[in-house]
């Protein structure tokens, strides 16, 4: 084994009457998870739900409350945004966290698209182009060319200049990621020059098998990819060693809920989904280093449950850095 990148993955959970407590726990949780030694924390982005609706203003929120964390997102639906506007509030954050952004998309018809897609777009959005140019474009905006020809300028109090998207911040267009978990997606993320997310669905092309489908999509990727990308993989780790008793009970419980879901391709498209890792830290160790996937890169996600509380996953982040990582090859960044 050989992970040298160890990231968490929360989804910024809070309660309808109260929003602030928990998305100030979130961030207290990227503190934390900084103090542990942790490489990177992400956050996923949810509309229409308990969780946070913009990542780009969430990680403004937490560059500031960290000094060395890199600080991802996981994913941003590009469907519902605006190629440009999207890109000024990225490069605006990615700044104030002086380059610590990752940011990661996926494409296609987004969630609640029926319920809020009015809402989004003047005009029929259902005719909209909602695929992977959407990325690439803000991909573009992000590399700062200059709009207009050679003699366009805007003036501005004080200034004149040659306009281009405002601030430009370098390096974040070769920090995004495209959550592919098909042979489709893969494809296209290497062509595009993007980082890869792999993550706990995958499309069953060619096998029932969720680990042989995945080493498909990471080694397809890696032949694709026009430059040394990176591959970060995301598994649910739950260690039981440090839960009290009862805790255990509900994480296994937890665990029992899910496991059906494995055991069988599901729709049209013949989804899988991984197996949660959860038991003693001996447990997860062996199953990690026996994933065929997992052997297959050097960065790991932790996924975090939507169901936990902030105590939970702090129980769960302490144990994963104490006992699973170091077995894994991972060693703490400098804190």
């Amino acid at each position: 084994m050989g992970i040298r990148t160890l990231a968490f993955l929360t989804p910024g959970n809070f309660a309808d009457d109260e929003p602030y407590s928990g998305l100030e726990a979130t961030l207290q949780l990227f503190e934390y998870g900084e103090r542990l030694g942790f490489d990177g924390g992400w956050i996923r982005q949810r509309h229409l739900e308990h969780g946070v609706g913009s990542a780009a203003v969430f990680l403004a929120a937490a560059g500031q409350r960290t000094t060395r964390l890199q600080l991802g997102t996981a994913v941003i639906p590009i469907g519902f945004e605006s190629p440009f506007r999207l890109a000024e509030d990225l490069a605006l954050a990615d700044v104030l966290s002086r380059g610590r952004l990752q940011i990661g998309f996926s494409a296609g018809k987004p969630p609640h698209a029926e319920l809020i897609g009015d809402l989004v777009f003047d005009g029929d959005w259902r005719q909209f182009d909602l695929s992977y140019g959407r990325i690439a474009r803000l991909r573009d905006n992000l590399r700062g060319e200059f709009i207009g020809g050679p003699e366009t300028v805007v003036h501005s109090p004080g200034n004149v200049q040659r306009p281009r998207l405002q601030p430009y911040s370098k390096g974040l267009a070769d920090r995004l990621w495209y959550g592919g978990g098909s042979l489709t997606s893969v494809r296209w993320a290497a062509q595009a020059g993007l980082n890869f997310l792999a993550g706990n669905i995958v499309s069953g092309e060619g096998t029932d098998d969720f680990v042989t489908a995945q080493r498909r999509h990471i080694e397809e990727f890696r032949a694709l990819a026009p430059r040394p990308a990176r591959i970060a993989l995301g598994r649910i780790i739950v260690p039981l060693d440090s839960a009290n008793p009862k805790t255990r009970q509900r994480y296994r419980e937890y665990a029992r809920s899910r496991q059906e879901r494995t055991t069988k391709p599901h729709g049209e498209r013949r989804t899988l989904f991984a197996p949660d890792v959860i038991g003693t830290s001996d447990e997860i160790i062996a199953r990690l280093t026996a994933d065929a996937a997992v052997r297959e890169v050097d960065e790991l996600r932790l996924e975090l449950p939507y169901e936990f509380t902030i105590d939970e996953y702090e129980q769960i982040l302490h144990g994963v850095v104490h006992r699973v990582a170091p077995a894994l090859g991972w060693e703490p960044a400098a804190v």
